[in-house]
């Protein structure tokens, strides 16, 4: 996934949420903390990409586990707030 910043200013610190199909489950992450595991989820910035410039973007990554009907995440929001897909 990648967390980009479409605004105006500096992103400093970031918290994407986002919903797990039921069965999925996280089983490991590069370049964000992720908590919980499955269902709403939060990947949490790590201190050397906390900060993202105005047209800037941070990649990050997981795997994971399926043992429903595969799905992607949905309700997206950054930072509290909704955001696109």
């Amino acid at each position: 996934m990648t967390v980009a910043n479409t605004g105006s200013a500096l992103v400093d610190g970031w918290k994407l949420g986002f919903t797990l199909p039921s069965g999925q489950a996280i089983t490991g992450a590069w370049n964000a903390g992720i908590s919980p595991s499955s269902g709403s989820v939060t990947a949490t910035n790590l201190s050397y990409n906390a900060q993202i410039p105005p047209g800037g973007s941070q990649p990050f990554g997981f795997q994971g586990t399926d043992t429903g009907s595969y799905g992607p995440p949905t309700a997206f929001t950054l930072n509290g707030t909704a955001c696109a897909s």
